[in-house]
Order: structure tokens, then C-alpha cells, then sequence
């Protein structure tokens, strides 16, 4: 447990990018949306205002994924740190910062409900489809959604340290004719139709269900890459 914390911290020696970052992040696009929804209502705007800034710091944590390992695994290795402290060690300080973040869009959400979405009925934070679940299932999906971005670019960037970019190509062309071999599948039987019903009948926790086992799917293929991985 040791070695997992000194790995966490050693990932925070440069908070600006895996703190302040974010939060800079997030902070700008609320201000740049609420000041939107307030020219909007000063023009005659109507009807409750939509934003979807909130996921904009939620996307950087695909970008962290890729910085975690391939700026800090060379000195890991060279500080003779083993690849099994490094990916629990990143994964749990990761996995600690997407929970205080879904902890925080949650409440931030009740302020926003509280205060009549800033004063202009606005949805930044208590966006309907997700504040009309309990809490736990709120917290849980802004918390897996932020784990699975970082799973995906921390597996891509295993992919490149295990087999460069003759892996990363092979495994972007794969995935895109897998993605259209489906798209000619749905399109060549007409079921686009059931497939638009499907799509709609998803709630979020069943979101929160799916993501959450496809970033256990992601997380254990990045161990088993990062195995075997070189500098």
C-alpha cells in the first residue's frame, strides 16, 4: 500500500495539470454559459436553458489517462517502481479525484435547483435526465463516466508503449470497421427504428451499469498490455 500511495503522489507533483487544469476547466465554461443564458433572457429567450459545459472537464480526464502514463511510467521505471504498484497507485489516485468531482457536480446541482438555475432557469449541473435519480445514482454516473474517459486514454496510451504506433493504427482501423461492419448490419436489416427505441429506453443508472463494466473490461486489457509494456 505503500508503494501505491508514493505512486499517487508522484502523479500529483505537478497538480496544475491533474488539479488546476480541471478545474480552470470547469469554472471557465460555467461562466461563459451562464453569461450566455443571461444575454438569451435580456433578448426574450424562453423556457428552461440548457448547457453542456459540464462535461467539458469530464473530457479532459481522457487526456489525463494519456499523460499518466506516458509522462510518468519512463521515471517509474527507472526509479524501479513495478508495473503493478504504478497502474493501482494511478488508478487509485484517479479514481479518488473523478469521486470528488461526482460528488461536487452533485451538489453543485442542488445549489443550482435551489437558487432557479442561477436565476434564469438554467441546467448546467442538475441536468434532468440524471437529477431526477437518487443521489447515489447521480454521484455514480458522473463518477464512472469520468473513470471510463480516463480507462480509454490510459488503454490507448498502453497500447503505443507495448506496441507504438503499428499498434495503436491496427487497433483504431479494427475498431472502425467493427463500428461500421454494425452500422452496415443495422442499416442492411432496417432495425435503425428498434435501435432508436432501444437507445431511448436507456435510464441512467442502466448507463451508469454499462460504462461501469466497460471501464472494468478497459482497466483489466491496460493492466495486461502495461504487463509487458516498455520504455
Amino acid at each position: 500500500m505503500s508503494r501505491i500511495i508514493k505512486v499517487a503522489r508522484m502523479q500529483l507533483i505537478n497538480k496544475w495539470t491533474f488539479i488546476g487544469i480541471p478545474l480552470v476547466i470547469l469554472a471557465s465554461s460555467f461562466l461563459f454559459t451562464v453569461a450566455i443564458w443571461y444575454l438569451v433572457r435580456r433578448g426574450g429567450g424562453e423556457g428552461i436553458l440548457y448547457g453542456g459545459g459540464a462535461q467539458a472537464p469530464m473530457w479532459y480526464f481522457l487526456a489525463l489517462g494519456i499523460q499518466a502514463l506516458t509522462l510518468t511510467f519512463p521515471f517509474a521505471m527507472a526509479m524501479s517502481v513495478s508495473r503493478r504498484s504504478f497502474y493501482l497507485g494511478t488508478l487509485a489516485l484517479f479514481s479518488a479525484c473523478a469521486l470528488i468531482l461526482a460528488v461536487f457536480y452533485y451538489l453543485m446541482g442542488l445549489v443550482e435547483v435551489a437558487t432557479g438555475g442561477w436565476g434564469v432557469d438554467g441546467r448546467f449541473f442538475a441536468l434532468q435526465w440524471i437529477a431526477e435519480n437518487n443521489w447515489l445514482t447521480q454521484i455514480l454516473f458522473y463518477f464512472v463516466l469520468m473513470i471510463l474517459l480516463f480507462m480509454v486514454g490510459f488503454f490507448a496510451a498502453t497500447l503505443y508503449m507495448r506496441w507504438r504506433t503499428t499498434g495503436v493504427l491496427v487497433f483504431t482501423i479494427g475498431l472502425g470497421l467493427a463500428l461500421l461492419g454494425a452500422v452496415a448490419l443495422i442499416t442492411l436489416t432496417e432495425t435503425w427504428p428498434q435501435v432508436g427505441r432501444w437507445l431511448a429506453a436507456w435510464t441512467a443508472a442502466g448507463v451508469t451499469a454499462a460504462g461501469a463494466g466497460l471501464a472494468v473490461v478497459l482497466a483489466g486489457s491496460s493492466y495486461l498490455t502495461l504487463r509487458k509494456a516498455t520504455v
